[in-house]
């Protein structure tokens, strides 16, 4: 428990206390000023020091705390000044209030039980003395049951105040307690969703990053390889590779920017931009065959999805594969989904133990729309990248 949530019972028990102290400083007061009708002086200071120790023990100890007020309580009202009882009642409120009206209902039945006993003591006192507070015992006879009725219904009628008083305050207290807690933890849930929220979007740009720098980089390799090549015997070709490797950089740089802030709004790509895609492949010296079949819809993160693959099998391509002559592209898209195959005509290659990052990326972007994706090579060669994508709940 914080330093701050123990203030308040801290100061409350020591409010108690000194209440406890003046009550018995009073009715001691009243119990000695008119002798000789006075109970024994000893007996105030006794009581009052067995007192002190047990209210201050109800916070550490309860249940014993409470047995033993009971008890100086009895022994006051046979010689006492009934001050004692002061401390029942505070374990009665302090039950409902700190602790749960179920403790309290059984503190208040068991002062109930007690309190049988309690009227029949009060009630022979009054009868035969010691004289209460300084009054004159009575000498004529008194009706015993009735002084008992009357004190056991004033006992458990002051119990029962005291008892839902407690158990109205404590019913408040649990509830805004509840109210704070189920708002630090909204707080906490809040900021963790955001945490999450911002690492998935980290991944998501780095996925996207890496797709683009990744595609970007291969062709202007790819680009300048030729430049460098054709460099002595035909500069002009050279020149246009180099110019087109500029293109290809500005480009990048442009959708580097696009992800980090989206500079000028500019949409992200789409399905509509695969035959631009392919043309600069081809420029860089992928031929590509594009095949599209059906009507794709109007869905800028299906477009986009479909467009990453595309272009990170054909950047691999591009990167790892032996000698290719082109490659092929066909998406068919129909009412309930999207396929994708991308496949080469390089020479054979052996399957790659681990996925790298771009084919990861390719997996986790299908399994989005809950679909598949198949890698391996071919048998007659080349590689071959298949993606099947649900698109039921799109339209």
């Amino acid at each position: 428990m914080s330093e701050a949530a123990m203030v308040t019972p801290v100061r409350s028990h020591a409010l108690l206390l000194v209440a406890y102290v003046l009550l018995v400083a009073g009715l001691g007061w009243l119990s000695v000023e008119a002798p000789p009708h006075v109970i024994p002086i000893w007996v105030i200071p006794v009581l009052a020091c067995a007192g002190v120790p047990t209210l201050m023990g109800c916070r550490r100890y309860p249940r014993y705390s409470f047995a033993a007020a009971l008890v100086i309580t009895l022994v006051s009202c046979a010689i006492g000044t009934l001050a004692e009882a002061f401390i029942v009642l505070s374990m009665l409120y302090l039950a409902g209030a700190r602790r749960s009206a179920r403790a309290a209902w059984l503190a208040f039945a068991t002062v109930v039980v007690v309190g049988v006993l309690g009227a029949f003591i009060l009630a022979r006192r009054l009868a035969t003395g010691p004289s209460l507070w300084g009054t004159v015992v009575s000498t004529t006879d008194r009706d015993l049951l009735l002084d008992w009725g009357n004190n056991y219904v004033i006992i458990s009628v002051t119990a029962l105040v005291v008892t839902l008083m407690g158990i109205n305050i404590g019913h408040r207290r649990r509830h805004v307690a509840a109210l704070v807690q189920w708002a630090q933890q909204a707080e906490r849930e809040r900021d963790q969703q955001a945490l999450i929220t911002s690492a998935e979007e980290r991944e998501r740009i780095a996925r996207e990053m890496h797709d683009v720098i990744a595609h970007s980089l291969a062709v202007m390799i790819a680009m300048a390889d030729g430049a460098h090549a054709t460099a002595v015997h035909r500069p002009e070709v050279a020149k246009q590779a180099m110019g087109r490797v500029a293109d290809v950089g500005r480009r990048t740089l442009d959708e580097v920017r696009r992800l980090l802030g989206s500079v000028q709004g500019e949409p992200p790509p789409d399905a509509s931009r695969l035959q631009a895609l392919s043309e600069e492949f081809a420029q860089a010296g992928l031929p590509v065959h594009l095949t599209v079949v059906g009507d794709p819809p109007q869905d800028g993160v299906l477009g986009l999805t479909i467009y990453r693959i595309v272009q990170e099998s054909l950047t691999n391509v591009l990167r790892h594969a032996h000698d290719p002559h082109g490659a092929t592209v066909d998406i068919t898209w129909t009412e309930e989904m999207v396929e994708i195959t991308v496949e080469d005509d390089s020479a054979p290659v052996a399957t790659q133990g681990h996925p790298g990052r771009g084919l990861l990326g390719i997996r986790e972007r299908v399994a989005l729309y809950d679909g598949h994706v198949t890698t391996g090579p071919r048998p007659e060669g080349g590689w071959r990248v298949h993606a099947r994508l649900h698109t039921q709940n799109i339209h």
